[in-house]
């Protein structure tokens, strides 16, 4: 899915402080229009979609998003893959890019909008608690949850694909707004490559392998 440098959702959080900043600056002075100027700027750059390398290596496990990884645990999942597996959680913080990418190609064979509550995204249980948006993906080798949570400042989880799409390898399926959490869930087929404090970039790092 191809998308612009700045996701066009983001297009209204920065027209109207950049008018409001050019109102100001015009009838008030160009300190006036100091903050309304900033704020269309930080917009900018929070809606940011960077170009990334996805790896050409269909056993790799991409991360799903940008952010630092908060713990690596054994769970049990009963929403998709009702087994026990692994799960991996990324936290995304304000200044991280969140657009969210394809952890594998595969078809959507499974997803589910949650709605609840917008506590901070890094407290326990949130996965259970706040708004969320789940996504199970299939292909020849493995199947995977990825689970995408809204934050304290998160209001709304986009999506742009829906069930029976296929994704490609690193591919935008989506985005969250103003702060969010991440989790994978993987089986025993799948080796985990990164550990709790580890740095991710959604679509280049990989924080897995399929190894059956």
């Amino acid at each position: 899915m191809n998308k612009p440098l700045i996701i066009e959702d983001g297009y209204i959080f920065i027209a109207v402080p950049a008018l409001l900043a050019v109102l100001a600056g015009y009838f008030v002075n160009a300190y006036a229009a100091a903050v309304p100027a900033l704020l269309a700027l930080y917009f900018a750059y929070f809606f940011r979609n960077p170009h990334r390398t996805i790896p050409e290596d269909d056993t790799a496990l991409l991360s799903p998003a940008d952010g630092k990884v908060m713990s690596v645990e054994e769970v049990y999942e009963d929403l998709y893959l009702d087994k026990k597996c692994r799960k991996i959680v990324i936290f995304l913080s304000v200044f991280d890019v969140h657009v969210n990418r394809a952890p594998l190609a595969g078809t959507i064979d499974f997803q589910q909008y949650t709605c609840g509550g917008f506590r901070p995204a890094y407290k326990d249980g949130v996965g259970y608690e706040n708004e969320r948006y789940s996504v199970g993906i299939e292909n020849n080798r493995t199947r995977i949850l990825v689970t995408v949570i809204a934050g304290i400042l998160a209001r709304r989880i986009v999506s742009w694909v829906t069930l029976g799409d296929t994704l490609s390898h690193g591919q935008l399926y989506g985005m969250i707004k103003f702060g969010s959490c991440a989790e994978v869930y993987v089986g025993d087929d799948v080796e985990i490559l990164v550990k709790k404090g580890d740095r991710v970039r959604g679509g280049e790092t990989i924080i897995g392998r399929i190894v059956k």
